[in-house]
C-alpha cells in the first residue's frame, strides 16, 4: 500500500494551512497539551477565547498543578466534558512530582497519565516536537474514511485498527508536525462531516468515496439511539442579591463544579427549606423549563426561585456549599447552563 496522502497533505498545508492559531506560537509540549484537550468535542473557534484565558491564568505547568481546583474549573466552565479538566489537574500534578515538571517525550509513558490517549499523545508529541507520530481525531477519522471508503463505524474497534493501520502508514518520517496540523486542518475546514469541499481538496483524485459520489457514506454514522430523557427540579434558592450553590459529587454530570440544590419534587421545596436553613420560604416560583443535551442524555431542568423569609436564621456556608453572588469575581466552576439559568432569572 502506497502511502499518497502526506506529500499532498504536506504541500496543501504550506499553501492553505493554519499557522497562527494560539497554540502554535511557542508550541511547547504544555501548551500544545492543553490545547488538544480542550479542542476534544469543541470547535477552534470556540476554544480559541477559553485557551488564552486558561494559558494567561496557568501558564506554565507547575502553576496549574499548584492551583486549586475551583480555580481550574472556573477557567474552563462553559467548554463541558468537564472530566478533562479534572484529568489535566491530576496529570499536571504528576508529572510534577513524578517527571520534575517535564512532560514525557515517550508515547508509551505519556498515554498514561489521566485523560491522555493514544491519539492526544501522539499530537502533544508531533506539533511540539516535530516527530512522526500518527493521530486519529474526529477529523482525520472522516479523511482517512472517504480517502480509502473505510466501511464501519469508527467507534467500533475493528474500524479503529484499520483506521489507525492508515494512519500510520501515511505518517510522514519528517515534518511531523507539518503534516499533523495539515491533515486535522483538511477535515476541518475541507473535508467537512455535512458539505465537503472536493472541489478544495488535494486528495479528490484518489479519494474513493469522491470518485464512487459516496462522500456522505462515509465515514459510517454511530448506530441510531433513541436519546434518554431525564428530569430534575433545580432550586434557585435567594436571599438579598445572592444564590446558594451546592457542590456537585467529582462523578457524574458536572462533576466538581458549584449547581443548583435539587429536590424530588414541588412538595418538598418548604421541608428542604427548613432542614438546611432552619427558616420558612417566602415565597416559591415555578420558572421556564431549560433543557440541556447531553451525548447519551437531554436533561430536562424545572426551576424554581425560592426567596427565604426574612429574619431567620443564620444562612449557613458550610463546606461544599457557597453563597453566590452574580456578577461577582469569585472564581469557581459553574457548568455554563447553571450560569445561564442564574443570569435568567436574575435579570428579571
Amino acid at each position: 500500500m502506497k502511502p499518497i496522502i502526506y506529500e499532498k497533505v504536506l504541500n496543501w498545508f504550506d499553501e492553505h494551512g493554519r499557522k497562527n492559531l494560539p497554540w502554535q506560537q511557542n508550541p511547547t509540549p504544555f501548551r500544545i497539551w492543553v490545547s488538544e484537550i480542550m479542542l476534544q468535542q469543541t470547535q477552534v473557534s470556540t476554544v480559541i477565547p477559553y485557551y488564552q484565558r486558561f494559558m494567561q491564568a496557568f501558564p506554565d505547568i507547575r502553576q496549574l498543578a499548584s492551583a486549586n481546583m475551583d480555580n481550574v474549573l472556573h477557567y474552563w466552565s462553559g467548554l463541558g466534558y468537564y472530566a478533562r479538566a479534572r484529568n489535566m489537574h491530576k496529570a499536571a500534578r504528576l508529572v510534577c512530582s513524578e517527571y520534575g515538571g517535564k512532560i514525557p517525550t515517550d508515547l508509551n509513558t505519556l498515554v498514561l497519565l489521566p485523560g491522555i490517549g493514544r491519539s492526544t499523545a501522539g499530537a502533544i508529541l508531533s506539533l511540539s516536537g516535530d516527530g512522526p507520530y500518527p493521530i486519529l481525531d474526529g477529523n482525520v477519522k472522516r479523511v482517512l474514511s472517504r480517502f480509502y471508503a473505510v466501511k464501519g463505524w469508527p467507534g467500533k474497534s475493528a474500524t479503529a485498527k484499520k483506521l489507525w493501520t492508515l494512519a500510520e502508514h501515511n505518517t510522514p518520517n519528517s515534518r511531523g508536525a507539518d503534516y499533523t496540523q495539515g491533515i486535522m486542518d483538511l477535515g476541518a475546514t475541507v473535508c467537512t462531516r455535512s458539505r465537503p469541499l472536493c472541489g478544495q481538496c488535494p486528495l479528490q483524485r484518489e479519494c474513493l468515496a469522491h470518485v464512487t459520489g459516496k462522500e456522505k457514506a462515509f465515514p459510517e454514522r454511530r448506530p441510531k439511539k433513541i436519546k434518554a430523557q431525564k428530569s430534575t427540579n433545580m432550586l434557585l434558592v435567594r436571599h438579598r442579591a445572592k444564590i446558594y450553590l451546592e457542590r456537585r459529587p467529582r462523578e457524574g454530570i458536572w462533576g466538581g463544579l458549584y449547581s443548583c440544590p435539587e429536590v424530588e419534587s414541588e412538595d418538598q421545596i418548604p421541608i428542604w427549606i427548613r432542614t438546611v436553613f432552619n427558616s420558612e420560604v417566602a415565597s416559591i416560583k415555578a420558572v421556564s423549563m431549560m433543557r440541556h443535551s447531553f451525548t447519551h442524555f437531554d436533561l430536562n431542568i424545572h426551576p424554581f426561585v425560592v426567596r427565604l423569609s426574612i429574619g431567620q436564621a443564620a444562612i449557613p456556608e458550610e463546606l461544599g456549599s457557597i453563597w453566590y453572588e452574580p456578577g461577582s469575581m469569585a472564581k469557581i466552576g459553574i457548568a455554563a447552563p447553571i450560569t445561564e439559568l442564574i443570569r435568567a432569572i436574575t435579570a428579571e
